[in-house]
């Protein structure tokens, strides 16, 4: 099964079996990540190095008015899409085989966390897992230490209070805090 057919299967069926064909595309698909993470985290790049890295992490040109401060760690790379003016500050991870949708930009602060995956609830199945994507509008703010969680989709220009963690949607311009993160007010213009 090659990465194209694998993220075809993807948006057809959510649920990746525990040892399956896809399960191990999963895997290689990790190791070229760890590959391409090691090389940005464990040395000193330019901004258009890091750029540069962050392409060929994704599988797509990254705009060259992106920013990160390492360190920065996913499990996959090549379903994250970025739009440009993004920021992303040191110590993210990001699981994004599901999919992580960020929009043109986004701040996304110190140890935010990206998951969209799920695993089955049934122990017999445990390995089995479900993913759903992550969708960040334009403009949009994530605070230093966000979790979001499998399927949330983040309104344009809507705020995550740091330590916040993200289990249903927010609706554009709308600020979110709490653990889970409960809409609090609108955001001031």
């Amino acid at each position: 099964m090659t990465e194209k057919e694998f993220f075809e299967q993807i948006k057809k069926n959510n649920c990746v079996e525990g040892g399956s064909e896809m399960h191990q595309v999963m895997h290689a698909l990790a190791q070229n990540a760890i590959r391409i993470t090691h090389e940005i985290n464990n040395q000193y790049h330019t901004e258009e190095e890091l750029v540069a890295l962050m392409s060929e992490l994704t599988g797509r040109k990254i705009d060259s008015s992106f920013g990160l401060f390492p360190p920065f760690n996913t499990d996959c790379g090549k379903n994250i899409h970025i739009g440009k003016n993004v920021f992303i500050n040191s110590g993210c991870k990001f699981q994004d085989q599901g999919g992580i949708y960020i929009g043109d930009g986004a701040l996304i602060g110190h140890n935010v966390t990206m998951a969209t995956i799920n695993h089955d609830e049934n122990p017999d199945r445990r390995s089995n897992m479900y993913l759903s994507p992550i969708h960040m509008g334009k403009n949009v703010w994530i605070g230093d230490n966000v979790t979001i969680l499998p399927g949330v989709t983040i309104g344009d220009g809507a705020i995550i209070g740091a330590g916040s963690i993200v289990t249903r949607d927010v609706p554009d311009n709308m600020v979110a805090i709490g653990c889970p993160a409960k809409v609090v007010r609108t955001v001031k213009i």
